[in-house]
């Protein structure tokens, strides 16, 4: 973990699941945590792969943030990830979709919390921004995102001011 804070500037990614309360109330408490544990599961791993950091589940969601320099990895695990948990999720009966939110800016990064219990975590005004992007579905950049992507990735996405979705 890292022991002091800094500004550091990261590609910032909310991901979340279309529809899970919903289908949550039709399980189990125990079905529901099943499901996540295998969904954070899959996340994590592909998270990990392409260089990036999961912050931090909330939920059905997560906070997962890039280095700088990485965005194409970042995005295209993105891409490549939401086939997979869609059909993992179709296959189980439950109706939810991968989406996801992504920004690139500045942010303090660092451990955060309780004195004895303090765990890295992102703040800052583009934490909130990232949060804030609409997206009805899929993947969703912002434009200081989609700038920050090689001109390949780019042509994955079609180009509105704000926000740049695919």
């Amino acid at each position: 973990m890292i022991e002091s804070r800094s500004e550091t500037s990261l590609l910032i990614v909310f991901t979340n699941l279309s529809r899970f309360s919903a289908q949550s109330l039709r399980q189990t408490d125990v079905e529901t945590a099943d499901m996540v544990d295998a969904y954070y599961e899959r996340l994590a791993t592909a998270v990990q792969a392409a260089a990036g950091t999961v912050v931090k589940f909330i939920g059905d969601g997560a906070l997962i943030v890039f280095p700088e320099g990485t965005a194409d990895r970042g995005v295209e695990m993105l891409l490549n990830v939401k086939g997979p948990i869609d059909s993992f999720m179709s296959d189980r009966g439950w109706e939810c979709r991968f989406g996801a939110r992504v920004h690139f800016g500045t942010v303090v990064a660092g451990p955060f919390g309780a004195p004895a219990a303090k765990k890295y975590d992102v703040i800052g005004k583009a934490v909130n921004a990232t949060a804030l992007l609409e997206y009805p579905t899929g993947i969703t950049l912002s434009v200081e995102a989609f700038r920050q992507l090689s001109p390949g990735l780019r042509t994955h996405f079609k180009k509105h001011t704000p926000p740049v979705e695919k």
